[in-house]
């Protein structure tokens, strides 16, 4: 039997479009997007299929939309027999690899993440925060130069560590732009502002995460039947409590991905897979090690690709 790690994409995978291949094929998948409709109290899948992109990549839309096409993704897969002996998801994917993993209910997890955009949204003033994809500096070198910039009133953090010699920082504006700055004179290769609404996987993230905190003690978590490689420490975590405590901390801390990658490659698995839209992760993994063997599914010709690799003989 082959063993494969399932991965999930985050915030910025979203596209119009997505998932309505799925809506249109499967009776009882087109059932689940319906009942997300009813429970996020709008069209989720209007706005997937036909909205505008401006509107679908606001953070409360993105999340939800991302989650539940990752989500039923999955459960094709599972109802394939196929099932992962690890997951992750990168920042937003770690509750569509919670769901996976079976920790967290797809029903209450739309809701959740909705909530999360929400917070994520209203923690920071719009506008005044802001994200830069550094390329080709390590994580001490940029750590450094941030140590440099703390006798300013601005902040910067790392927020995303995703491969070798690309990260991600995230601040007030100001101390992105005075970062910039001191970045290029380190050496860096390329720095692309992301278009994004807020600084997250910063401090600035602090006050929501103490609400998130609060919703997330209405969940009903339970332990992981699978291991989830958690965003904060890029380790496995299957226990219900840790998990909670790693998803408030995830708001305001940085994203392991390559750590994450790393470990996961440990596991002596044979494919690594992206579960929903896009192939952002695939691109990651293949940075991390470019021989490890990678799929992503996202419609049915992708879904049905990988089911007859999974299953030819070894």
């Amino acid at each position: 039997m082959k063993r494969v790690a399932f991965v999930f994409p985050g915030q910025g995978s979203q596209e119009v479009g997505m998932g309505k291949q799925l809506y249109n094929t499967y009776d009882h998948i087109r059932e689940r997007f319906d009942r997300a409709n009813d429970l996020l109290g709008f069209s989720i899948t209007e706005l997937m299929f036909n909205g505008q992109k401006e509107e679908l990549t606001k953070t409360e839309n993105a999340q939800p939309a991302l989650l539940l096409t990752s989500s039923l993704i999955n459960q094709l897969l599972y109802e394939a027999g196929i099932k992962p002996v690890v997951t992750a998801g990168h920042s937003l994917g770690e509750y569509s690899a919670l769901v996976a993993s079976g920790s967290l209910q797809l029903e209450e997890a739309i809701p959740l993440v909705q909530k999360r955009g929400q917070l994520m949204e209203e923690a920071y003033p719009a506008g005044r925060g802001a994200m830069a994809a550094i390329l080709g500096l390590n994580e001490e070198t940029i750590q450094s130069a941030l140590e440099d910039l703390n006798d300013t009133n601005e902040v910067v953090d790392i927020a995303n560590i995703n491969c070798p010699g690309q990260i991600v920082i995230s601040g007030t504006k100001a101390g992105i732009d005075q970062a910039t700055e001191v970045l290029k004179n380190k050496g860096a290769k390329r720095i692309l502002p992301l278009n994004v609404s807020g600084p997250f996987h910063s401090r600035l993230m602090k006050p929501a995460s103490n609400e998130l905190a609060k919703a997330l003690a209405e969940i009903s978590l339970t332990d992981a039947e699978i291991p989830v490689f958690a965003n904060v420490t890029a380790q496995p975590v299957t226990q219900k409590e840790e998990i909670k405590e790693l998803l408030i901390k995830q708001l305001y801390a940085p994203v392991r991905f390559e750590e994450i990658i790393q470990h996961i490659l440990e596991k002596d698995v044979d494919a690594i897979v992206e579960v929903g839209n896009g192939k952002v992760l695939s691109g990651l993994v293949k940075k991390v090690n470019r021989r490890m063997k990678t799929f992503a599914v996202q419609d049915q010709e992708s879904i049905q690709t990988f089911i007859d690799w999974y299953k030819e003989e070894s």
